[in-house]
């Protein structure tokens, strides 16, 4: 073990969907315990700006634009990476989509869009940075999950689907990466005060329900979630693999 488990100095990390919410908190964790990050979307702009925050706290930090769900574009943008900047040890798939409504009003373009992005996305850019991993026998992946791998509720039934089909990606790909002495993980956020929550986060009756569903009685703040996504990314984790990290305030705990 090495004396500084949870240091990540000299380690490269692309964070997908890494230019605001818990992207960007996860990015600014990793950047914060050493590691150099690039942080990808689709948005140049809001790119950009995170990676002027990130340089501005003294991190080192860019960025790579591309769409996840596109084939073509994920080879190019990490063959961009690996090219310009250096291998990448440590992938967060964070990029993802929701839509809240009865699983009836979905039409079939709406339902293959969001399986688009946050299964066909993470499986896109594993593939691609994987055989890199692989062949240095080293690396770490880290998807981010959710409540509704596990849990259901109204609304977000396609949601769910898609994070209980990432869940199980991180599972049985944890199982077939182990012999090369790659990780894979997950880490399941609870209620995290986000762009894509902010709707719910403005609905008092919901705010409400959930300081009283969750035993930590609130809403996590973006930040909370970089302490788990370090440590998955450490090599403090380097024998914990396969497994889902609640980041959830008890929630999943409790009935």
């Amino acid at each position: 073990m090495p004396a500084h488990p949870f240091d990540l100095t000299g380690r490269r990390a692309l964070v997908t969907g890494g230019g605001s919410g818990l992207g960007f908190a996860i990015a600014e964790g990793l950047a914060a315990a050493g590691a150099s990050v690039v942080v990808n979307g689709r948005n140049r702009a809001k790119l950009d700006a995170a990676v002027e925050r990130l340089a501005a706290a003294g991190h080192a930090a860019s960025a790579c634009a591309f769409d996840v769900a596109d084939e073509a574009a994920v080879a190019a943008g990490v063959a961009a990476i690996e090219r310009d900047a250096g291998p990448i040890d440590i992938l967060v798939n964070n990029a993802a989509v929701n839509v809240r409504k009865p699983l009836p009003e979905f039409t079939a373009g709406e339902w293959r869009a969001l399986q688009a992005a946050n299964v066909d996305g993470p499986f896109l850019v594993i593939r691609a940075v994987l055989p890199g991993m692989q062949a240095r026998r080293r690396g770490k992946i880290v998807n981010i999950c959710s409540l509704a791998s596990d849990l259901g509720r109204p609304r977000i039934v396609a949601y769910a689907a898609s994070k209980g089909a990432l869940k199980m990606l991180t599972r049985a790909l944890a199982v077939e990466t182990a012999p090369y002495n790659v990780q894979v993980n997950g880490i399941a956020p609870g209620f995290f005060r986000t762009e894509m929550n902010a709707p719910l986060v403005a609905d008092a009756e919901f705010s409400a329900w959930v300081a009283r569903r969750v035993p930590a009685g609130r809403w996590a703040e973006p930040p909370e979630i970089a302490g788990a996504a370090v440590f998955l990314a450490s090599s403090a984790a380097d024998f914990v693999t396969g497994h889902l990290l609640y980041v959830d305030g008890g929630f999943a705990a409790a009935y």
